[in-house]
């Protein structure tokens, strides 16, 4: 492992100043983090460590002005047992729930769970053998001609078809939440992004603070349902967040997001289309998990191990749905 600093800051602002040199990166659980440095997968390793958990008021959990705020050193465990989560937000308990194994989620925050770097196995190989261009804008993607069973299905970014590996990121965009950072707010939908080698939108000096998630109307279920090999520690093969609005039995309104199928949490505009308006049983479901993967077929060309996620992606839909019925 590259040697580094190890610095406490007991303010947003000390934090932020001790990143504005660019060389340092945040740790809190670090469940993710030391992993990657272990690894030396990088070309740009941080000589700074930067500890938050040692920034007072940041891991709560509290219900404002109808508005349910989450610091981002809530620990996932926190999140997956509380009742407030659990009552008006059940798809963000269980995406939380569903993340690592129980000893990450003891000690791996929500900041950090929607801040973790790619999965992809080229990206994450030891000694970064394979400069890919998340890490070196000259670099290739390795999966496009590799091994791309864990790719995106609805194309790239950038040229790079790594996907978000975040359980709740998936659900915070289903649930139309903000992101609330040190500089900015940002929708949820916008947050996550491929920007060199981060999967958010934050600057190099730029740290989560807060989750916040509006109060759903009445009549609102969410669910989060995930396919992974192993049901504890792996990440989402494929995912998918629904929270559906219903009155009188009909769905009046539906949002519905897809994990692990594209290099973001991806809007299944399709399938929300297709439930609207329909009570939810078997045959709606999956009819709408059909129209979720609309277009992935064609796309799915460049990457043709991962095709089978495409059949996956139509199972979870249904599922998620049927669990809101």
């Amino acid at each position: 492992m590259n040697l580094f600093t190890h610095v406490n800051a007991n303010t947003v602002a000390e934090a932020t100043a001790a990143l504005a040199d660019g060389k340092a990166q945040v740790i809190a659980g670090g469940t993710d983090l030391l992993c990657y440095l272990r690894n030396m997968c990088s070309p740009n390793p941080p000589t700074t460590l930067v500890n938050i958990k040692t920034i007072p008021d940041l891991a709560d959990i509290k219900v404002e002005g109808g508005m349910l705020k989450i610091g981002a050193l809530t620990t996932l465990t926190t999140i997956a047992n509380s009742s407030v989560v659990n009552g008006n937000y059940t798809a963000l308990a269980q995406a939380a729930l569903a993340a690592a194994s129980p000893q990450l989620r003891n000690v791996g925050t929500i900041g950090g769970n929607i801040c973790q770097k790619p999965r992809c196995l080229y990206f994450r190989f030891e000694y970064n053998e394979f400069p890919c261009l998340r890490k070196d804008p000259s670099g290739i993607c390795y999966a496009l001609l590799g091994v791309n069973k864990d790719c995106s299905i609805f194309g790239a970014s950038d040229g790079c078809v790594a996907t978000c590996p975040s359980d709740t990121a998936v659900a915070l965009v289903a649930l139309n939440a903000s992101i609330v950072t040190s500089k900015d707010t940002w929708a949820a939908a916008d947050f996550f992004v491929i920007k060199d080698e981060q999967i958010n939108s934050l600057d190099a000096d730029e740290i989560v603070t807060e989750i916040q998630v509006p109060t759903p109307a009445a009549g609102t279920k969410s669910a989060y349902k995930k396919f992974a090999f192993r049901k504890a520690i792996d990440f989402p093969v494929v995912s998918c967040a629904a929270v559906i609005t219903s009155s009188g039995g009909t769905v009046t309104a539906a949002s519905i997001v897809l994990g692990g199928v594209h290099n973001s949490p991806r809007k299944a505009s399709e399938a929300e289309t297709s439930i609207t308006g329909n009570a939810i049983d078997a045959t709606t479901a999956e009819a709408a998990g059909t129209a979720a993967t609309t277009g992935a077929a064609a796309l799915a060309v460049p990457v043709p191990q991962a095709k089978y996620k495409i059949q996956l992606t139509k199972v979870m839909v249904k599922r998620a749905l049927l669990a809101t019925a």
